[in-house]
């Protein structure tokens, strides 16, 4: 062999070696070393609270050298939603996808999700460990589908300052019905047909039919049957109370004033425009940036009672996609993260855990106003899970709309959504 023949041979070889190594070097990096799984996480997270996903991956990781978490971001949309759908039809899904607990009864439904019934039984995850509603609401049909990660909570919000102008004791919110009109009525202030401050308005921020309706007594599906019944006699009388607040106020003139009311710093409720309003925890954070000095309490939404006190809940959670390539791996990441260490991790500093032990170690249940949504969270409803879940919440907000507006009576208005809804399901019991 000549010298040049050797030269080229020996760099042939060296690109050779360097190619191998580039190769191993990648794929030691991707995390496919032998006995190393990887686990592909979709989510939506941003800011604090990827921060505190990343914690949890680094907690899991180190209790588990032999999987590897490998976090994609994918925008939280419909078109994300799009994209998990595409690829669990192409067989082709990431192993664990964060999800709105509120679709895992269409996407169950749909065979779109792997049952983690079996699984969380071997590993200990039970009903027991969780507030009542997260686990409902990641069941479907008595099958667990998700595992709950994160909640919230609303109550009624109301401006002390507001109060003791008007000689309403700012200790003593209203805990009836009656108790609340007669205060809203107090507090407002009007001039022709513009507000200068509105006491209330029971369907502004979160004052949804859900929230009257279950504060009335209504329930909106029948346990038994699985059928809705948003024509429940006492959702139908929550809904008039409705009407009749905005006949009482002028419908126009209120959608005036909310129509220019702004949303984060200019929020009415923050501004001073409206005095009571019925809102989540997520508001607390907007109220001590913007307005710091604001002085307010909470206090449970009012019913026509006085007693029985409850709320809504929704929230995250984490779900195995159907064909998922390493459910094993995927499970034993979901079970950390549905366990004491994950939730304290994931919700620090954050949002509500939706097992009761870590909200107290967060210390919510020694804040004035933390104390108030932690409290009522045992007291909590879930939205039905259903398959038609948006089309039962657009039909709701859809009637509220018009009976407030004089368009049908209430119990025109939720026998139409009671019938459109089921009619709705009735495919899926075939």
């Amino acid at each position: 062999m000549g010298k040049s023949k050797r030269h080229v041979f020996s760099m042939l070889v060296l690109l050779t070696v360097l190619l191998i190594v580039t190769a191993c070097s990648n794929s030691a990096g991707s995390g496919d070393k032998p006995g190393v799984t990887t686990v592909t996480m979709w989510h939506g997270l941003t800011s604090i609270d990827l921060e505190n996903m990343n914690k949890v991956v680094t907690a899991f990781e180190e209790k588990n050298p032999t999987i590897k978490m490998n976090l994609v971001y994918t925008e939280s949309s419909e078109g994300s939603d799009q994209k998990l759908l595409t690829a669990v039809a192409g067989g082709n899904p990431p192993d664990v996808a964060l999800f709105d607990r509120f679709k895992v009864g269409t996407w169950a439904a749909q065979g779109s999700l792997t049952d983690l019934s079996s699984m969380a039984e071997t590993s200990g995850i039970r009903r027991e460990m969780y507030y009542p509603f997260a686990w409902d609401e990641s069941s479907y049909n008595g099958k667990l589908y998700a595992i709950p990660m994160d909640t919230d909570a609303r109550l009624l919000f109301y401006n002390k300052d507001h109060f003791k102008e008007v000689g309403l004791d700012p200790e003593k919110p209203p805990r009836t019905i009656a108790e609340l009109e007669a205060a809203a009525e107090k507090l407002t202030i009007k001039e022709g047909k513009r507000f200068k401050r509105i006491g209330f308005i029971p369907w502004y921020s979160q004052g949804w039919l859900y929230t009257w309706g279950w504060a009335f007594g209504g329930e909106f599906q029948d346990a038994a049957t699985g059928k809705i019944t948003a024509n429940n006699p006492k959702i139908v009388e929550a809904l008039q109370w409705m009407t009749d607040f905005g006949k009482k106020y002028d419908v126009e003139d209120i959608a005036g004033f909310t129509s220019a009311a702004g949303s984060e710093e200019m929020d009415p409720f923050i501004s001073g425009q409206i005095s009571m309003k019925v809102s989540g925890n997520f508001t607390v954070p907007g109220i001590k940036k913007f307005n710091p000095n604001l002085n307010y309490g909470v206090a449970p939404i009012p019913t026509p009672t006085g007693t029985n006190f409850t709320t809504w809940s929704g929230g995250g959670s984490a779900i195995i996609p159907k064909g998922a390539k390493n459910v094993d791996a995927a499970w034993k990441f979901l079970e950390f993260l549905g366990k004491e260490e994950g939730q304290a991790l994931v919700n620090a500093n954050s949002g509500f855990s939706v097992i009761d032990s870590v909200n107290t170690q967060f210390g919510y249940k020694d804040d004035p106003i933390m104390k108030e949504f932690v409290n009522i969270l045992p007291h909590s409803h879930n939205r039905p899970v259903i398959p038609e879940g948006q089309l039962l919440w657009n039909e709701l907000a859809s009637a509220t709309e018009k009976a407030t507006r004089g368009n049908g009576t209430p119990k025109e208005n939720l026998d139409r959504v009671t019938e459109t809804v089921n009619k709705a399901l009735e495919k899926y019991n075939k």
